[in-house]
């Protein structure tokens, strides 16, 4: 734990899910060489599979611009397909139960909703791929609402987070991800910003204004239980 500032308790936390819930790899990279063999075999790109580390590095956001950093020689047809085969082959990778969750998830997530912590995630992901990772986990009943950019047509993760706000009500919550859209997201709407530092897809600046970063995800334990509790009248 890093970069440790003094934190008020909160109603809720946010989580990203890609690089912070969800161990992406484990799902992502077998179904990004399928993807690209079959764009092949349909005659919609012809280059060589670009290197992991290019899809890797994009992870965080939104699916359209993902594309146009991984391959930006390729076609509009191209671009629009690979969203379609990606969402296809993650579903069958989760449905095959090889997935995994970073360590101590679950178990967190857990003691966090006994303590009455509202759950909730934020991703720039697709509807069906993060209600996917969640049924598959088994976490539905800890979450007490999953916002995607697929399912709210949201440009940015800062307006994500800000209508989450504002529908569910929430008065004070912790923004927990790996990414700076989460940092920005979560600054912009004025909520403690938790880094985790364990998923290495970003550079160096990447949780750059995070007011803690965390080397597990276990540690959010600890840091709500320090936290100044205060009360919201």
């Amino acid at each position: 734990m890093s970069n440790t500032s003094k934190l008020t308790r909160p109603e809720a936390m946010i989580f990203d899910m890609d690089g912070t819930l969800f161990q992406t790899e484990s799902v992502l990279l077998p179904a990004y060489h399928k993807l690209f063999d079959t764009l092949r075999s349909e005659g919609l790109y012809t280059s060589p599979t670009p290197p992991e580390e290019r899809m890797l590095g994009s992870l965080g956001m939104l699916l359209e611009d993902i594309w146009k950093v991984v391959m930006p020689d390729g076609s509009v047809q191209a671009h629009n397909r690979a969203n379609e085969l990606l969402l296809q082959l993650e579903l069958e990778g989760l449905a095959g139960g090889e997935t995994l969750l970073y360590p101590e998830v679950k178990a967190t997530l857990e003691a966090l909703h006994k303590q009455g912590v509202k759950l909730y995630v934020a991703s720039n992901g697709l509807e069906h791929y993060i209600s996917g990772i969640v049924d598959t986990h088994e976490l539905a009943n800890l979450f007490d609402g999953l916002y995607s950019a697929g399912k709210q047509g949201t440009l940015s993760k800062v307006d994500l987070v800000k209508m989450l706000l504002e529908q569910e009500q929430v008065h004070s919550a912790w923004m927990v991800g790996d990414r700076s859209s989460d940092v920005e997201a979560g600054k912009r709407n004025d909520l403690g910003v938790i880094g985790c530092a364990y998923a290495g897809f970003g550079n160096h600046d990447e949780l750059k204004g995070s007011d803690v970063r965390i080397s597990s995800f276990s540690e959010l334990l600890k840091l709500y239980d320090e936290a100044e509790a205060v009360s919201i009248t």
